[in-house]
């Protein structure tokens, strides 16, 4: 999927003359509000679409980082404009376990019967892929873990968040932006990457980029 949205320095929907277009290869509205916290707005939305299916033994780390480099290739391989792709990849795991997407209610009332009363591990990972258009940039890539602790939960209160619904997609069936907020007694590390996207990571590779991305 492909969206223009409104440039990031004049309103126009244009890259400034500095630098080229900057492309977020999600459609998540997390992401484009936490790169907005930044003073970021992408000239275009392009979603990656991949199979994100885990590799046999596959671990967290590792998976995240390959989706988010993936999801950045492959959207940089079909933008003819000179362009740097923005990617990420955000993964809910326990130990060496890795929660789905909850795409229904009984994944999501399994991921929060799992995280009940539990420390789990979120890591994000942020790719950045320039098109072939644009030989000044560089393919780079920062996974970044944050450990979150949920309060033991009743059978009550799982069913309470799930009748809220803002499990809907989300990996583990959780929003750290969301209703579950209450129930989470510990996050250390990056809530932004929590939420879908780290901004300091994400800030600084940017600014290891040629062209005036951030101040």
């Amino acid at each position: 999927m492909t969206s223009a949205i409104s440039g990031p320095d004049d309103g126009s929907g244009a890259a400034s003359a500095s630098r080229p277009l900057l492309v977020l290869a999600s459609a998540s509205p997390r992401r484009l509000s936490l790169l907005a916290q930044i003073g970021l707005t992408p000239d275009r939305v392009d979603a990656a679409d991949l199979d994100e299916t885990p590799a046999p033994r596959e671990l967290p780390l590792p998976y995240a980082r390959r989706l988010a480099v993936e999801k950045a290739a492959v959207v940089a391989a079909r933008t003819d404009e000179p362009a740097l792709i923005l990617a990420a990849d955000t993964v809910v795991s326990m130990g060496r376990r890795i929660l789905p997407k909850a795409e229904d209610r009984d994944t999501a009332r399994t991921c929060l019967e799992l995280l009940s009363g539990r420390r789990h591990t979120v890591v994000t990972a942020v790719a950045l892929a320039p098109s072939g258009a644009w030989s000044e940039g560089r393919r780079c890539v920062r996974a970044v873990e944050t450990t979150v602790t949920f309060s033991r939960l009743t059978e009550r209160q799982i069913e309470g968040l799930l009748d809220l619904g803002d499990w809907n997609g989300k990996a583990g069936g959780y929003a750290l932006q969301g209703h579950a907020a209450s129930f989470i007694r510990f996050v250390s590390g990056s809530p932004s990457a929590v939420i879908g996207l780290p901004l300091f990571e994400t800030a600084q590779l940017l600014r290891g980029q040629k062209g005036a991305w951030l101040t």
